[in-house]
């Protein structure tokens, strides 16, 4: 069983989106973790539009990557380009991966275009989470 961290700022959006669709995505083949530099709690949007897609992440927490330390991950992937830059150093095998998906928690405007900020956002996670189970878990 391959394991799998993934990385964001304060582990509430992107992140939570991630996990979600690494596990659904990667099945009984993965253990996936989601952890921030930060812990910012859950963002309600992202709970409520991966329920629309069928995912339930409601029961997800929000984790500092200091409570992983001693998990020997297979894949690390950091989901914005400031968790990458302050990623704390791990004495670990994994191999890393870096995709800056824009931060749907910074939208602006209505409720409508907020949560179709947090759409598109949850589009662009869903197509690299179901690509990177793909090409590095699939045994096709």
């Amino acid at each position: 069983m391959k394991k799998i961290l993934v990385l964001c700022t304060g582990n509430s959006c992107r992140s939570q989106l991630a996990e979600g669709y690494l596990r659904h995505f990667g099945g009984g083949d993965v253990e996936v973790y989601s952890a921030g530099v930060e812990t910012h709690g859950v963002n309600p949007r992202a709970i409520a539009v991966m329920k629309e897609d069928g995912i339930d992440i409601s029961h997800h927490t929000s984790n500092n990557i200091d409570e992983y330390r001693d998990i020997d991950f297979d894949f690390v992937i950091t989901v914005c380009d400031n968790a990458k830059e302050r990623c704390p150093y791990f004495p670990t095998k994994a191999q890393k991966f870096h995709h800056n998906f824009p931060d749907p928690a910074k939208a602006v405007g209505t409720e409508q275009e907020i949560m179709a900020e947090f759409r598109k956002v949850r589009e662009m996670v869903k197509s690299y989470s179901k690509q990177f189970i793909q090409e590095h878990l699939s045994t096709n």
